[in-house]
């Protein structure tokens, strides 16, 4: 009797720890269909993606990328740059200092889905396929391409984790879930950079120069875009294309020769934003500018009571509503009761230190408590103030703040005898109203960088890190904490009542209904805590970067309509469920959220 034994026709799982890709293909071949589609996607750019100007960016001309073509066109590049370095193409090793093919993933990932945003929308909006031209077939399919062979490079899968032969569907379903999201992750993730050799003096400051104008040329083709697609098109660039930089190890480098020379870096970052307005036309975009920056600057006040001192404070608003209204009662509106018209910087200190009491009084009684019991009382203290002058009308209560109607008709500043209010030309450039007001919000917040930076960085500094890692420890260690806190307090209230003397000027009015704890647009509590969350606490940058995101998405997203706040609040919960430290994570922190990650050589006191 002849037993016949059938062969096994089912393909074997690549092996845990063995290199190989998301798709089964071959290494070389997955390579070269990364690289060919993308090159393909950039020459795609230059042909028509339609044949009608109904599309908004004309896509319809032969040899001149324009709107989303130019995104495309740069994901595109940024792809193949990367695919070249892969392949160990000589004078392109320094692209990658974490290996190429994460960044390749990251980068044919983003120009895929732009690409394919653009043809989809090409398609909703004009009526089907047939209203593409070549150039759109092209792209589509060379950004296909590119997507396969780039999912295919090979990793390093990871070791699945053991399971209970006895578990359920249930947990074997889990289990199996979680192995396939770690192998997703894999499949993303890169290795440690190699450290950034050190480099004379002059070319790694020529280094941060090029890292600045490249800030400021993306921050300004952002907030220009001129239609929702375009804007739409913009994010998805600019996220995947950050990812690409960060898993090449390209951003860790930067970040190294900045930290060589921070004051050269500080210096150079507020150089590149005073040369935002030059960079406009007109003032549209500067009014924009002039609102992040008073927003970032409250943020960056609320981050040394909350990110230094671990301070929940939900009113924080309430203090930028004091110097506003402070500032406004004495800056010679007709709607003031006292009739006086300070100068600007009376106004400037009688704003700031009625938030330096107000402070104070607040404070005083209340730090005492934490946690959860400190947030209702500063919560409390938030809706008390808008309550109080809405109040004081001369029915309710007495007449000062004009009750709803506020403060109206705040004048422009004059300082010097320069009128804030009316153009001027500077080099050939018209600054108008709004770019003046910016200037002048660039030196305020030049002023609470350093009050940031070296308070951080002193005694008392190093007293509020202490206090929000363990209260308990640091009492113990003789630490003053009711002195320490009720400083930080202060501190933090002083500087949103700086910046609320200019607010009070530049919006001409201001009423109670503009301090409110949550509300669609900010400065308000809420948006002010989101933005040092999202931006990362204990930092410099993060606040800032995180303020300029959540002003300048909303402003963008009106499109959306009533679905507007509903996208941004799951861009939100996204983001912090995949990078709970903030996008400019204090090193302490992303050690706190990823345990796995190589413990520092120097722990920053302040992650600046």
């Amino acid at each position: 009797m002849t037993t016949q034994t059938a062969a096994d026709k089912t393909v074997a799982a690549p092996a845990p720890g063995t290199p190989s890709g998301l798709i089964g293909i071959p290494a070389n071949l997955a390579r070269a269909l990364a690289t060919g589609g993308s090159v393909l996607a950039v020459v795609s750019t230059f042909l028509a993606w339609t044949w009608t100007a109904a599309f908004p960016g004309d896509l319809t001309f032969y040899g001149y990328p324009g709107g989303l073509q130019v995104l495309v066109l740069v994901g595109g590049a940024l792809a193949t740059l990367f695919c070249l370095a892969s392949y160990g193409v000589r004078g392109l090793g320094w692209l990658t200092p974490a290996g190429a093919d994460a960044a390749v993933k990251y980068a044919v990932l983003g120009t895929f889905a732009t690409a394919w945003y653009t043809v989809v929308s090409i398609s909703v909006e004009l009526g089907g396929v047939v209203n593409l031209e070549p150039g759109g077939f092209l792209v589509a399919t060379a950004t296909l391409i590119a997507l396969i062979g780039a999912l295919a490079l090979p990793f390093e899968r990871p070791e699945p984790d053991p399971i209970d032969p006895e578990a359920s569907g249930w947990e074997q379903f889990r289990h199996d879930a979680a192995h396939a999201v770690a192998v997703l992750r894999a499949a993303f993730s890169s290795g440690s950079p190699r450290p950034v050799r050190t480099l004379p003096s002059y070319v790694e400051i020529l280094v941060i120069v090029a890292v600045l104008a490249v800030a400021l040329i993306v921050f300004t083709y952002g907030i220009g875009t001129e239609y929702d697609e375009l804007f739409v098109g913009f994010l998805i660039t600019a996220g995947f294309g950050f990812g690409a930089l960060n898993r090449s190890g390209l951003v860790a480098h930067a970040s190294q020769i900045s930290a060589r020379h921070q004051n050269i870096t500080v210096c150079g970052a507020f150089v590149a934003a005073a040369l935002f307005p030059f960079t406009q036309t007109d003032d549209q975009y500067a009014t924009l500018g002039v609102y992040i920056l008073i927003f970032a600057t409250v943020a960056l006040g609320l981050n040394i009571v909350v990110g230094l001192a671990g301070l929940l404070d939900l009113g924080y608003v309430a203090f930028l509503g004091v110097g506003a209204y402070a500032a406004a009662l004495v800056s010679g509106s007709p709607s003031s009761p006292f009739g006086v018209h300070f100068p600007f910087w009376a106004a400037v200190l009688v704003g700031a230190l009625a938030s330096l009491v107000f402070g104070v009084l607040i404070g005083a009684p209340t730090l005492r408590l934490r946690g959860d019991y400190l947030a209702i009382v500063t919560l409390g203290f938030g809706e008390i103030f808008r309550i109080a002058v809405n109040n004081t009308d001369g029915t309710s209560g007495p007449d000062i703040t004009n009750g709803s109607n506020g403060i109206a008709s705040i004048p422009d500043l004059n300082i010097l005898g320069f009128d804030l209010g009316v153009a001027h030309d500077i080099g050939g450039f018209t600054i108008g109203r709004f770019a003046n007001y910016f200037f002048l919000m660039l030196l305020i917040t030049a002023v609470v960088v350093l009050v940031f930076r070296r308070s951080g960085d002193s005694r008392i500094g190093r007293a509020w890190v202490a206090i929000r890692e363990d209260e308990t420890a640091a009492l113990a260690m003789g630490i003053n904490g009711f002195r320490v806190k009720l400083i930080a307090f202060a501190v933090g209230a002083t500087l949103a009542g700086l910046a609320g003397t200019v607010q009070a000027h530049v919006t001409y009015t201001v009423t109670p209904e503009q301090y409110l704890f949550a509300g669609t647009t900010p400065p308000n509590s809420a948006f002010l805590l989101a933005a040092v969350v999202l931006g990362g606490m204990g930092t410099i940058a993060g606040p800032l970067i995180g303020a300029a995101l959540l002003f300048l998405i909303p402003n963008k997203l009106q499109f959306l309509g009533d679905y507007q706040l509903l996208a941004f609040g799951l861009a939100l919960v996204l983001l912090m469920r995949f990078r709970p430290e903030g996008l400019i994570p204090n090193r302490r922190r992303q050690l706190e959220f990823h345990e796995e990650a190589d413990a520092p050589t120097v722990l920053s006191k302040t992650g600046a």
